[in-house]
């Protein structure tokens, strides 16, 4: 029987190493605009995501939003926008990337109170749908095909 990662390779797709925090929320490291982070994989949010305090960090241009940012336990918060980043995880890239800006302060405190490490942001299903992606969740990788022409 051939295995998965035989057959997504063969379909172009890109093998990224997911980590399993004590919350079972899958952790990833990503770069954007040049600069690694590490990002929850959270196949529920719609948009990718990083904090507000990390606009410097990261070298982004924020705007304002219309958006009201939810989930988390945490409603109606206020957010920021960011276009046109490079994000890269492992091998995969888009240039182009939309960013939400929030708030992470509920999200970085749920994760320490279980013993898990702050996040920088989060990976969300615009990520995951621009990348074709297949999660193996019992051997916890991220595969991403790769784009026929490069974003």
């Amino acid at each position: 029987m051939t295995s998965l990662k035989k057959i997504l390779k063969k379909k172009n797709y890109l093998k990224i190493k997911l980590k399993k925090m004590p919350t079972n929320h899958l952790e990833l490291k990503a770069s954007i605009n040049g600069v690694q982070g590490r990002f929850i994989l959270d196949t529920g949010a719609s948009n990718s995501c990083v904090g507000l305090d990390l606009i410097a960090f990261f070298n982004l241009k924020a705007h304002e939003s219309e958006t009201k940012a939810a989930g988390a336990g945490a409603t109606n918060m206020e957010t920021l926008q960011s276009e046109n980043n490079a994000l890269k995880i492992g091998a995969w890239q888009h240039k182009k990337s939309h960013l939400v800006l929030f708030n992470l302060e509920h999200v970085n405190t749920a994760l320490t109170q279980h013993h898990g490490k702050e996040v920088h942001g989060i990976i969300g299903a615009d990520v995951l749908e621009k990348g074709k992606a297949i999660i193996d969740y019992e051997k916890h990788f991220l595969y991403l095909k790769k784009p026929k022409k490069w974003h």
